[in-house]
């Protein structure tokens, strides 16, 4: 049998004819005019006051953002701590320390209640917090209005990760586009994909100008070489950004796709007690459904389940391993109970992909039928 995957890239058809472009102009480094027109189509899509920045990964654009905003050695961000790790990483880069916060059961995204109490409890202890790096898990999208209530009476900037999420809104608003910056991401199984990259969201044109300076290396004015600030090789390649322009034009049937993945498991799980879809709570959130998501009564059930698909050959993997639960951030700060623990124990991530097929389907509810009978 062929082998299901959990979330693989699907071609257009249309990438084929701005990478030739590539090469017969033989514009084939870092820029150009690909992905010039890339970040034309991002903006359009995200809205009004977008500026977009095209990188070669959404972890390049998350540590852009915390040196744009001058995090330095010493400071403290707040991060979600039910994320992967390319989330918290970057905070590393700069010297600074994590704060992790646990998630809310509705969302699975930072919990509000904590993100207070951890902000109001760093800043007795002398050090506020200087960003807040929040996730829309799974393409779920975080209580923004609830979030962004905190971050503004505490005058702290967001840096909204969507690197999940292009494609989610938040009543009727675009996930990326609500944060002081917002990253997506475009690696090989996301929505859409460059192959490798992603773009780093700012709302105002100055910013991206300084986001492209620092992402080129920090060429200073001149007409020789001369660099005042640490740069680094951050910018999208012309010829990564030529898929992403083949791969923006089926965008929307991706994300139909894909809900429409979301409906299947709906009605696949929704006599089965021992399993629970993870989905939006209300209308107010619109979610892409990257990827489907269920919770089990125990870990030793979602361990069996796997299992049950492995032996199928269909790929399914653990929820993300909080980030405060790591080896290498387990001694950082962490605010919350265990509802993100939870979730990583019982929760199981299932075959979401945009050509998830008929006969794909077939064999996964032969699975869950036989698993739960």
């Amino acid at each position: 049998m062929n082998r299901i995957y959990l979330s693989l890239s699907q071609q257009s058809g249309f990438e084929i004819e701005f990478v030739e472009k590539a090469l017969q102009s033989n514009w084939i480094t870092s820029g150009g005019p690909n992905v010039d027109d890339f970040e034309l189509e991002l903006e359009s899509y995200l809205g009004e006051y977008s500026f977009v920045t095209a990188l070669n990964s959404g972890t390049s654009a998350i540590h852009l953002s915390l040196i744009l905003l001058g995090v330095q050695q010493g400071d403290e961000i707040i991060c979600q701590s039910l994320t992967f790790s390319a989330s918290a990483n970057p905070i590393l880069y700069e010297g600074a320390t994590p704060v992790f916060i646990d998630s809310e059961s509705e969302t699975w995204n930072i919990c509000p209640n904590n993100l207070e109490i951890a902000i109001i409890d760093r800043i007795k202890k002398g050090k506020k917090p200087k960003a807040i790096i929040a996730v829309h898990l799974y393409g779920m999208p975080y209580n923004v209005d609830k979030i962004h209530a905190i971050a503004d009476r505490y005058e702290i900037p967001i840096i909204e990760d969507s690197a999940e999420a292009l494609g989610s809104s938040y009543k009727g608003k675009k996930c990326g586009a609500f944060g002081e910056f917002g990253v997506l991401s475009f690696n090989g199984n996301k929505i859409i994909t460059t192959s490798s990259g992603g773009v780093l969201v700012s709302n105002s044109k100055a910013l991206k100008q300084k986001a492209i300076f620092y992402a080129t290396q920090s060429k200073d004015d001149a007409i020789h070489y001369q660099h005042s600030k640490i740069g680094y090789n951050y910018r999208m390649s012309n010829i990564c950004a030529g898929i992403g322009l083949g791969q923006i034009k089926i965008l929307k049937e991706k994300i139909e796709s894909r809900r429409n993945n979301h409906l299947f498991y709906r009605e696949l799980f929704s006599t089965v007690e021992e399993a629970e879809l993870f989905e939006t709570k209300n209308e107010d959130y619109f979610s892409n459904y990257w990827l489907n998501t269920i919770l089990l009564k125990s870990s030793k059930a979602k361990n069996d389940l796997l299992q049950a698909f492995e032996r199928e050959n269909i790929e399914t993997r653990p929820i993300w391993k909080p980030m405060h639960m790591q080896p290498i951030f387990e001694r950082y700060p962490y605010y919350g109970d265990k509802v993100a623990e939870k979730i990583f124990e019982n929760g199981l991530c299932l075959p979401s992909g945009s050509n998830l097929t008929e006969a794909d389907k077939i064999r996964i509810v032969n699975v869950v039928r036989t698993f739960f009978n």
